[in-house]
């Protein structure tokens, strides 16, 4: 070896092993996980579809109305196993929902309606406008595409919830959901 140069060290296996390690380490803690709660945009799918509680016959009812107010405008409402959750207001989020989707043949990943099942009336009641607030709320707009309308509707114990954006629509039957969605229940305004 020249005058002044020194040897390069080759890493050791071990070394090279821990390095590896802690490189995967830091990647799977960029990875979501089933605990932690996400954020979706109304047309995002990005958490379980699966309700955190088993829904009852009032969630039925509502769906036998929604059924009924959608094809009264030629709409198809099907379930859902998507894995669909909107912005909600966190009592939203541990309350048992059920997931449905408009059929629309030009926009498949939208028409997403949620149905949350309250303990009654007055809780529904209570939770839609605590929804409402939340919705016209910052982290709720982060959370919605921009230009994002949504339609809260109070049927008996149960709270429906619909969101879209007017522009650019995919399917020209989407402002047909909001229409039909406005006959079903009361509504609940969400502030602009």
């Amino acid at each position: 070896m020249a005058a002044g140069l020194t040897a390069r060290r080759r890493p050791t296996p071990a070394f090279a092993a821990a390095i590896l390690a802690v490189a995967a380490l830091a990647l799977a803690s960029c990875a979501p996980t089933a605990s932690a709660p996400a954020a979706a945009q109304p047309s995002a799918a990005v958490a379980s579809a699966a309700p955190p509680g088993n829904v009852g016959p009032a969630v039925a009812q509502t769906r036998a109305e929604l059924v009924k107010v959608l094809g009264s405008r030629n709409l198809v409402l099907q379930d859902s196993s998507a894995a669909f959750r909107p912005p909600e207001d966190p009592r939203f989020t541990s309350t048992p929902r059920a997931l449905y989707q408009v059929i629309l043949p030009d926009a498949p990943s939208e028409g997403f309606i949620v149905v949350y099942e309250f303990g009654d009336p007055t809780a529904a009641s209570e939770a839609a406008t605590a929804q409402a607030a939340y919705l016209a709320s910052g982290p709720a707009k982060v959370q919605s595409a921009f230009g994002a309308r949504h339609v809260l509707r109070l049927v008996g114990s149960t709270v429906v919830m619909y969101s879209w954006v007017p522009e650019g629509v995919a399917d020209p039957r989407q402002p047909d959901i909001q229409a039909a969605l406005e006959t079903l229940g009361t509504g609940v305004a969400v502030p602009s």
